[in-house]
């Protein structure tokens, strides 16, 4: 039995979401016919309070035609170091948008209004226009941490008065909402756009969402295309989306509760140095060095275990619909008896 563990994006449709998909009524999206990417876009808008939405066959492309949209080349966008529209998106901010980036030291990927203030460029020929914030949530190399809503608060206000758009990567915005309660509709104010993740958490095969005001998204599907994303009859895609949506939200607190436990499990080993405090789905751990990690790695994979070697040392699991209880049970005493 198979232990994938390397990310929540390996979970396969189950087979309500087959049928969901099968019995979709499609439409060609490039003409704006489709009813159930239309219905997507619409109801995840509606969720967040924003006013339209904009399907994306990946994260990271709606991440880039959201900074694309937001800024000019020449540009700087501000975010923090750990950033994923920084680290894994391929160099797209240059590549695509042109704009360089201001990078911030926060804690875990979680930064205060100061530390934006203090690298926000003055009107100067000499320095690149700051333009865009951008805020991840939950912060997957912060280990799945989630900013809590003063945080949020204090930080948009804080770009926004300072003449910055703020866009939030979302991909894994359905687990911090589990995770601390929030209300969704805030986020709808706090930001001026917003891309959301189907693929991760939610089990679907693919594809996310970017909100913003009708306008901002208007501009945004010119971008999409000019990056190769219009997509046809993609409903099939949206429907899974749409059905992740009446059903796979609450259900993410499962997958906190495996993660917990693994945390729990990795505390009392003699060979994790340190462990992220553990708050959504992903579980960071270190070891004492990157050879050390490696070979875990290895051994874990012999196993049948699968999980990923982030760098320095660090290894993460992340727990998903497609991890069983039983799957949990096993890794567990597949750790205990582990020694490297």
């Amino acid at each position: 039995m198979l232990i994938d563990l390397r990310s929540d994006t390996v979970t396969k449709p189950s087979s309500e979401m087959l049928e969901a998909m099968m019995q979709a009524e499609v439409g060609d999206d490039v003409f704006g016919d489709d009813p159930e990417i239309n219905r997507l876009q619409q109801d995840t808008a509606n969720y967040f309070g924003m006013e339209a939405g904009l399907f994306f066959p990946s994260g990271t492309m709606a991440n880039q035609v959201a900074i694309k949209t937001h800024t000019q080349p020449g540009d700087e966008v501000i975010c923090d170091s750990t950033a994923h529209v920084y680290r894994y998106e391929g160099g797209g901010i240059a590549t695509n948008s042109g704009a360089s980036v201001r990078l911030l030291q926060g804690v875990r990927g979680i930064f205060s209004a100061d530390e934006i203030l203090q690298n926000i460029n003055s009107e100067d020929v000499h320095f690149p226009r700051s333009s865009l914030l951008v805020v991840e949530n939950t912060v997957n190399k912060g280990g799945g941490i989630c900013w809590n809503e003063d945080q949020l608060s204090s930080v948009t206000e804080t770009g926004k008065s300072h003449g910055l758009a703020v866009h939030l990567d979302g991909a894994r915005l359905w687990n911090a909402l589990v995770y601390s309660g929030q209300n969704a509709l805030k986020y709808g104010q706090w930001f001026n756009s917003i891309s959301v993740c189907f693929s991760k958490g939610m089990g679907c095969p693919v594809g996310s969402v970017l909100l913003g005001t009708k306008e901002f998204i208007h501009q945004a599907k010119r971008h999409r295309k000019r990056f190769g994303g219009g997509m046809r009859q993609a409903g099939f895609l949206a429907a899974a989306a749409n059905y992740a949506l009446q059903n796979n939200i609450s259900r993410l607190t499962l997958d906190h509760q495996k993660a917990k436990h693994l945390e729990s499990v990795l505390k009392d080993l003699n060979w994790v140095e340190e462990i992220m405090p553990v708050e959504t789905n992903i579980v960071l751990f270190k070891t004492n060095s990157l050879y050390k990690a490696l070979e875990l790695v290895a051994s874990l994979k012999q196993q049948h275990v699968l999980a990923t070697s982030t760098g320095g040392g660090w290894i993460r699991f992340v727990t998903h619909l497609d991890i069983s209880e039983d799957n949990i049970a096993n890794l567990t005493e597949i750790l205990k008896k582990t020694t490297v």
